[in-house]
């Protein structure tokens, strides 16, 4: 039997965040359906942070009660402090992510703290969440570049990944935030998080600015990697990393996979149609 390598559908929440047009609800409620028939086991489709810095997901409440949940999957919501807990929690997300950063920069320009308060406030989610039993997921931002402070440094990211899991995080998001990564620079910094953190509970988060996710991701599995964040129809950018391209999308992931002799449980077709709806969504000069 071929080796399942798990596809994290991330699309409707880091690839939608970033859109200049305003998506209506029908839209996003109708992608999430569209995704929830393609086999995923997770997708990300919420976010419980002030609509002021980021107004694509002020409707994040209304899109997790308006979708027709399917059984076996998880909808999980981004999560960046307790009060958006509490509102992922009422709003019945099955779990919840909180993101800290590798570097001071970002941290301060996507969080408007450091390191460390970032993750202070973190552990108030954690706890709030082991009371609650539900699934905390951790993702790092900026694992091998930062878009204020250059390279970064990989043992830095060890110690957040260290604190993530310590916190109670099921498992671990490395993200190259602005696609500056090369298959050079993941595997120094696989070298170094590998041996403290083990492959299964790390996944690779690559965006594809230079067109190099595609051979991020195949350095990861030859590090034992088995899970990848990937965006229907390459949705996605940061609104705190001018210039990021979006996720490696979901539709050329999982055909490579499968060229590799992976499997992803996925349906091509039913994400054929995902990446149509998530192309038209992005409006008709990036309609591809």
């Amino acid at each position: 039997m071929a080796e399942t390598v798990e596809i994290f559908e991330v699309g409707p929440r880091d690839g939608l965040q970033n859109e200049a047009r305003p998506i209506p609800l029908s839209e996003k409620i109708a992608l999430v359906d569209c995704l929830s028939q393609a086999g995923f086991k997770r997708i990300e489709i919420a976010s419980f942070v002030s609509p002021k810095w980021v107004p694509q997901m002020a409707q994040s409440a209304e899109v997790l009660a308006g979708i027709l949940r399917v059984s076996g999957v998880s909808y999980a919501a981004l999560t960046p402090n307790r009060r958006g807990f509490d509102d992922a929690l009422q709003s019945k997300a099955d779990e919840v992510a909180i993101f800290a950063a590798a570097s001071e920069g970002f941290s301060q320009a996507n969080l408007n703290t450091d390191i460390a308060g970032s993750l202070q406030r973190f552990g108030e989610v954690a706890v709030a969440a082991k009371e609650a039993e539900l699934p905390v997921r951790g993702y790092i931002s900026c694992v091998t570049d930062c878009p204020y402070e250059g390279a970064v440094d990989p043992n830095q990211v060890r110690r957040v990944a260290e604190i993530l899991l310590e916190m109670g995080c099921y498992e671990i998001s490395l993200g190259d935030t602005i696609g500056h990564a090369s298959p050079a620079r993941i595997a120094a910094l696989l070298d170094v998080v590998v041996p403290h953190v083990p492959p299964h509970l790390l996944a690779g988060h690559y965006h594809d600015t230079r067109g190099l996710a595609w051979e991020n991701v195949q350095v990861s599995l030859d590090y034992g990697l088995r899970v990848f964040d990937a965006s229907v129809g390459g949705l996605g950018g940061c609104p705190y990393a001018p210039g990021a391209a979006g996720n490696i999308d979901t539709e050329s992931l999982h055909h490579n996979l499968t060229q590799r002799g992976y499997d992803t449980g996925l349906e091509a077709t039913q994400l054929a149609r995902a990446a149509v709806m998530a192309h038209a969504m992005r409006g008709a000069q990036n309609n591809v």
